[in-house]
Formats: C-alpha cells, structure tokens, sequence
C-alpha cells in the first residue's frame, strides 16, 4: 500500500531534560498518523466507530535511530496492511528530512461495541488493495 505522510512539529512538551523527544511520544504521534491515514483511504476513524468498529491496539513496537528535538518538524509515513484476516498492521518511519529518525509498528483487530473480534468492513479490506 502507498504511504501517507503526517507532519508535526516538535513542541517543547515532547522532549526531556536532554532535550530531545521523550520515546513514548512516539507513539502518540504513531496515532495522529493512524487517524490521517483512515481520513486518506476514505474510511474516518470516527464513522468506523459510529458503524460499531473499534481498532484496539495489540501490540506496538518502535526503534529509535537519531533523536528528535524542540522545533524539528518531522514527517511520518504510515502504511496499513493485513497481518493476517484478523489482524491489521500499521507501520511508520519518522523522517528529518530524508533522516530516518525511528520507526515502528501497531498491530489492530476489529472489535465490535462489545469488544468482540469481528472480520473488518468488506469496504476497508477493498480500499487497503
């Protein structure tokens, strides 16, 4: 699948004592990602939830290469895939420029209101080909 690209900008917030961005950070800005890549592929995070599908996260990793500091404006580039029939897989690279900064990964199911696995809408799986 094409990659989407998310843009943020640093805040002061985000980094520690050394001055550089604290690791779990990282995944907050995995979930930005997330959320603009649902909006580009057609399929808003939020009308999945009001159709009565949650993506909860199974599992996440990420591994860092070049820190990130205040005032850096860094690119994500997300891409979705299915693991398994089940299982979605989202993947990011942080970018400083054409620095690879990190990169990782969040691993999702279907859930319904209920919290049971359920396979995706037949609409996600044709928009993810």
């Amino acid at each position: 699948m094409h990659g989407f690209e998310t843009k943020i900008r640093v805040r002061y917030e985000e980094t520690d004592k050394m001055g550089v961005v604290y690791h779990a950070k990282y995944f907050h800005w995995f979930e930005v990602a997330r959320i603009q890549l649902l909006d580009e592929i057609g399929l808003p995070y939020k009308s999945l939830e009001e159709d009565g599908y949650f993506l909860p996260v199974l599992d996440c990793a990420a591994s860092f290469k070049i820190p990130a500091r205040f005032d850096d404006r860094v690119s994500i580039i997300s891409s979705a895939g299915f693991q398994s029939p089940l299982r979605l897989r989202i993947e990011y690279s942080v970018f400083l420029g054409s620095e690879k900064l990190a990169e990782g990964f969040t691993t999702h199911a279907f859930v319904c209101d209920q919290g049971k696995v359920v396979r995706p809408p037949e609409q996600f799986t044709k928009l993810l080909k």
